[in-house]
């Protein structure tokens, strides 16, 4: 068995995997709000009861998922949404209060690893695991395994700059929160599409009514699709010249726009540097539970 959980910043999850990736035990929780102290304690006590519904063992292992990242230098807690957690040795303090080895990493790299493992990535070396929902995020999975990187940012495609960026219309594109503009997160993140239709001088919509507006036939908010697949195809594109992975999984609540699996590959033949492009884009197979259920997989298979 091994114990996975996810941090997020409205809610705690912890699930318990048997070696065949069957699902032992679940539990759901608020998270504490802006207090390092009743975070730590929440982990513990969510561990603690999923343990017992599952019949685990004192020693099993646990693996966190969490909205950020720790720096590889000084072992805190780095670029977390949750910013009460950001300067603070989570990792270490985990391991302390369970008294059993933690692993903790990024969100986004526990869905590459959860879609690598038993998900719409199983048997790909490579994979590169997308985010699409408020932000924008990524991660990557080598052979079953979590690519962390030199500065644990690998994956992090959502704070470069849009690929190819049309004068009139991209640049010098909106401002991030990180505090620069034109990030490839403020054009593809449901805010970022929400924003853009609006451009067009239509009524504000949320995403899921674009997209059905679109699928009706609505000019404004076809044409407000034609551009977020497009930017999408320009985006991953760059991601492909780089790392050229075996398979492009997505994550998040956009994932689940349909147009994106059949229109988005159809365009990256423009953008990528090859004779040909066969990367396939496909919606992930294990949804919301793709991040605990990586976080559980940060353990792999005995």
């Amino acid at each position: 068995m091994r114990i996975g959980v996810d941090l997020g910043g409205t809610k705690i999850e912890a699930i318990v995997l048997g070696d065949d990736g069957s699902e032992c035990a679940r539990i759901r929780m608020p998270s504490p709000q802006n207090d390092y102290n009743q975070t730590i304690a929440a982990i513990g006590d969510i561990i603690a009861r999923v343990a017992v519904e599952a019949g685990c063992p004192p020693a099993t292992k646990v693996g966190v998922g969490i909205p950020g990242a720790t720096s590889l230098k000084t072992g805190l807690v780095k670029n977390a949404n949750s910013t009460w957690i950001i300067g603070h040795p989570l990792q270490q303090d985990l391991c302390e209060a369970l008294s059993r080895d933690v692993r903790v990493a990024n969100d986004a790299n526990c869905f590459a690893v959860s879609e690598a493992t038993d998900g719409a990535g199983k048997d790909c070396a490579v994979v590169f695991g997308v985010i699409l929902g408020t932000g924008v995020g990524g991660g990557i999975s080598i052979n079953g395994s979590p690519l962390v990187g030199r500065n644990a940012i690998s994956g992090e495609w959502g704070h470069n700059p849009l690929p190819w960026p049309e004068p009139a219309t991209e640049l010098p594109g909106p401002p991030c929160y990180c505090g620069k503009s034109g990030c490839i997160e403020t054009f593809l993140s449901g805010p970022g599409l929400r924003h853009d239709h609006m451009t067009t001088g239509d009524d504000e919509l949320d995403t899921a009514e674009i997209v059905a507006r679109a699928e009706e036939g609505d000019t404004r908010a076809r044409q407000t699709m034609q551009r977020y697949v497009d930017r999408l195809a320009r985006a991953l594109s760059v991601v492909i010249n780089i790392l050229d992975p075996d398979i492009i999984v997505l994550g998040g609540g956009l994932s689940n726009i349909a147009c994106l699996y059949d229109d988005v590959p159809k365009l990256l033949g423009r953008y990528v540097f090859s004779d040909v492009c066969e990367t396939p884009i496909v919606k992930n197979i294990h949804g919301d539970s793709s991040g605990v259920r990586g976080a559980a997989w940060l353990w792999p298979k005995s």
